[in-house]
């Protein structure tokens, strides 16, 4: 997998309207982006401990955000990215492209590599492939199987392992957003996340984008 590595606002209308135009601009077709001719769209590889936000008014102690990285006005994160994740962040100016990309109600699909701890055996990807029931409800069915450790930039800090426990890689697919959803599907079924990155949104992949930096996405 060498290739894989390298270099909102408010509004007062109505979010059904929002919908309503996401649905009438941006196809959702194999092969095809969701942006409007007048949209920007940008791809950004977030590092680990960085904030999916432009500011930062919460913590006393200075904590790295999107401003530390991105210089690009009026554009905005479609979804988020825990901290503690790293990966693929979309950014845009258009409104209703960012609800076509973050709505779970489109089911955009998200794949995730994910690190875990220990070995999943069948009956724990087939759990994650039929839904597992979180405390905030089941989940849509997930694509996933187990990969070979791919070939990603280091993660500063360092993930933190258990000499005692060997660790694995999967591919993780879904169709939701919710508040940490991955690691709580793979601890759900006994296999804590120990590195999470974000490779793929849509048609959207992070490809040879180096982490901390940026690109428009293709027209």
């Amino acid at each position: 997998m060498a290739s894989m590595m390298a270099h909102v606002g408010q509004s007062a209308v109505p979010i059904k309207w929002v919908f309503q135009a996401a649905s009438n601009y941006f196809a959702l077709r194999p092969g095809a982006g969701y942006t409007h001719p007048m949209s920007r769209l940008i791809l950004f590889n977030k590092p680990f401990d960085v904030l999916s936000q432009f500011t930062d008014t919460r913590s006393q102690s200075p904590r790295a955000t999107l401003s530390d990285f991105i210089d690009v006005s009026k554009v905005y994160p479609a979804g988020r990215l825990d901290r503690d994740s790293e990966g693929l962040l979309l950014l845009t100016d258009d409104g209703a492209l960012q609800a076509r990309i973050s709505n779970p109600r489109f089911k955009a699909a998200k794949t995730y590599l994910v690190q875990v701890e220990g070995t999943p055996h069948d009956a724990a990807l087939t759990a994650l492939r039929s839904g597992v029931t979180l405390k905030d409800g089941p989940t849509r069915p997930a694509q996933v199987r187990r990969i070979d450790t791919p070939d990603l930039w280091p993660r500063n800090p360092p993930v933190r392992f258990r000499k005692s426990v060997p660790d694995c890689w999967l591919e993780l697919t879904i169709t939701e957003g919710r508040n940490r959803q991955v690691r709580r599907m793979t601890a759900h079924v006994g296999h804590p996340t120990l590195r999470l990155v974000r490779w793929r949104i849509g048609d959207w992949a992070l490809d040879d984008l180096a982490p901390g930096t940026w690109r428009d996405a293709a027209s």
